[in-house]
């Protein structure tokens, strides 16, 4: 069964890729403390889902619900076969939407040398969708709430 979207969900593919560089850097805050680096990969996955979900929505102009990442990169590599190149990593990541959220019997094994090397393939990520796109962090504005 599918969530659905909510009403406020931006069909602007550029605020996907503006939450996916704010979860990057959130990632990149929290190398310092060890006890983070479960939530890390969290924001890693999340980087990864808005990236794609951003690509998808720029070629497609459709929103796909959901967190399945090798999914989402398969419908990405429908359009762009570089994507193919990133499978793996989206395999890798997948299951950090939810164990590293939550308390389990058999928690993640997070090292510091995997947090560093999660944070260079989701940089990597990012860095190959904003340049399809053409999204510039550094000189997006983020649009204002109404009121």
């Amino acid at each position: 069964m599918s969530r659905g979207f909510r009403d406020g969900d931006s069909k602007r593919y550029f605020d996907w890729l503006y939450y996916a560089a704010i979860d990057l850097r959130a990632a990149k805050l929290l190398l310092d403390d060890a006890r983070c680096y479960n939530i890390i990969s969290f924001h890693c996955q999340q980087c990864v889902e808005k990236a794609l979900k951003g690509y998808l929505l720029w070629r497609r102009h459709r929103l796909y619900d959901g967190h399945n990442l090798p999914f989402l990169c398969k419908q990405a590599m429908q359009e762009d076969p570089h994507f193919r190149d990133r499978i793996e990593l989206c395999s890798e990541i997948n299951h950090y939407y939810i164990e590293s959220r939550y308390p389990a019997d058999f928690l993640l094994s997070l090292d510091e040398e995997s947090v560093q090397k999660l944070i260079v393939d989701t940089t990597d990520m990012l860095t190959f969708v904003n340049s399809l796109v053409k999204f510039d962090f550094t000189s997006y504005h983020a649009k204002k709430a109404a009121g």
